[in-house]
């Protein structure tokens, strides 16, 4: 028996098709091979065509041949990039291209709504300022749209329209309600005081559906087109972030899930409903959320993390590969003898107020520094300023037993976990494992293949455990760094 997980992107759709007993991907593709446009109008917009999904999907399934498992596929799960908007009229067809997540075009509305409702009431209903989601992207449309806004039957998130696609069914989830800042916590419903201040009628909401749970199966169009058997299940859907938790096994409170890329991200999960009062940090409904029993995923997004040793590389480490250059970080001392790098140089941090400070270096001695404490330095700043985001969930209830990754990007620097390891405290445990196997684990979850969640990750492979040492040396540097930041941004 099989599980068949997608992941949606914005550069590119992934699907894997795992092994239920193994929990193995048998076959695992992406499409397209060259990543996908984003088409920018203006400048700070970002737009897709829901219909290339749709087309990258129909590629990718036919490259991991699922029409060879006939019979065998129990159930669907899909992962999806987050905060986006998909119109559709009554006949289900596309109005317009998604408004995506990294478009900025709803900032002035989601601060309309946070001066209207108060930045008290939408922390405490809404857990977030309305900011530049889902929501305010909507108020967008009907004040720069109102013709094409008339005719919207439904809206979605990039995920539910995939999900439309392969059965028909218009459906979302309270997890994905809560990251478009539609969903009141509060009072456990859609959230109304802010679609009557944007003048959007509740109706555009699709019908809420468990995360995990039978959505929707297979319908015939799709059956023909895919060569999945009609009637297959789809049994879960997630936003990225979450879904990328749950595939690392990160459920329950004090637990972390973190990546580390070109941007980096911080996801843990709380046990009560809070919110942080400068809203540096995003709220939503974790994938195992209840109103009687609350999981809620805490999201910290740091633009300048893997783009900096990227820049290093390129200009100043050029002779190096990665892996060099991390060798060569190790000759110097932990704290870089006091050379500090601030690495917040890809854009505003929501971290420090929407603040955009740029990358700074201080400290720089020509008589004590090389390069080799030029690359430490970098790392330890893109820890730091982990650890920095960290300490703001910490002030929330947040009790961090355990970081758990993949073995991939900066995490595969001997350096960077350490130096994660020790400032922080915690235990990293590092996986192999990707957001469509999660999204096809979930799944089986929502299928009841497996019974739980310690069935499905059971087999999850951990490929390291970096226990916490030398804290005292990397909570000396950190203090130094965060002096230097606060310095900077005073």
């Amino acid at each position: 028996m099989y599980l068949l997980g997608y992941d949606i992107g914005s550069s590119s759709v992934k699907a894997s098709l795992v092994d239920v007993t193994t929990g193995l991907a048998v076959a695992s593709s992406f499409f397209p091979k060259q990543e996908a446009p984003i088409k920018s109008l203006e400048a700070g917009w970002a737009e897709q065509n829901p219909q290339d999904w749709w087309s990258y999907l129909t590629e990718v399934t036919k490259a991991i041949h699922v029409e060879q498992y006939k019979g065998q596929i129990a159930a669907i799960g899909i992962s999806y990039q987050m905060h986006g908007l998909v119109c559709i009229d009554k006949e289900k067809q596309v109005l317009r291209d998604a408004i995506i997540w990294c478009d900025s075009r709803a900032v002035p509305f989601g601060k309309a709504a946070e001066q209207a409702l108060g930045t008290d009431f939408c922390l405490e209903n809404m857990l977030n300022a309305p900011g530049n989601f889902t929501a305010g992207k909507l108020a967008w449309v009907k004040e720069n749209e109102p013709d094409l806004f008339a005719k919207i039957w439904k809206i979605m998130l990039p995920g539910d329209y995939i999900a439309m696609r392969l059965t028909g069914q218009v459906n979302t989830t309270i997890s994905g309600l809560s990251e478009g800042i539609f969903w009141d916590f509060k009072k456990n419903t859609p959230a109304a005081e802010l679609m009557k201040f944007y003048h959007l009628p509740e109706s555009l909401l699709p019908d809420i559906v468990p995360t995990f749970g039978i959505q929707g199966r297979v319908n015939q169009e799709a059956s023909q087109l895919l060569g999945i058997d009609e009637g297959v299940p789809v049994c879960y859907r997630a936003g990225d972030q979450p879904n990328n938790a749950l595939s690392l096994n990160v459920l329950e409170p004090g637990e972390i899930a973190s990546t580390a890329g070109t941007s980096g991200v911080v996801y843990g999960v709380i046990d009560q409903v809070a919110s942080d009062a400068q809203s540096r940090v995003n709220l939503f409904a974790h994938v195992n959320h209840e109103s009687i029993d609350p999981r809620l995923g805490v999201l910290l997004c740091i633009n300048g993390t893997g783009i900096l040793n990227s820049w290093l590389h390129h200009h100043v480490a050029p002779d190096l590969s990665y892996a060099q250059m991390n060798d060569e970080a190790v000759q110097a001392p932990i704290g870089s003898d006091g050379l500090v790098i601030l690495p917040f140089g890809n854009g505003a941090e929501r971290m420090l107020g929407n603040k955009e400070t740029g990358c700074s270096i201080q400290g720089l001695q020509f008589n004590v520094h090389k390069r080799a404490h030029m690359l430490r330095a970098a790392q330890e700043g893109i820890v730091f300023s982990m650890m920095y985001g960290i300490e703001i969930m910490q002030q929330m209830g947040l009790k961090i037993k355990t970081i758990h990754a993949g073995k991939a990007n900066m995490f595969l620097s001997p350096i960077f976990r350490e130096t994660l390891a020790g400032v922080s405290g915690a235990t990293i445990e590092l996986y192999e494992t990707d957001g469509s196997v999660g999204s096809a684990k979930g799944a089986g979850i929502g299928a009841g293949v497996y019974k739980d969640a310690k069935e499905a990750f059971a087999t999850l492979k951990k490929v390291a455990t970096i226990e916490p040492q030398n804290e005292t040396a990397y909570r000396q540097a950190y203090e130094q760094w965060k002096q230097v930041l606060k310095a900077l941004t005073k």
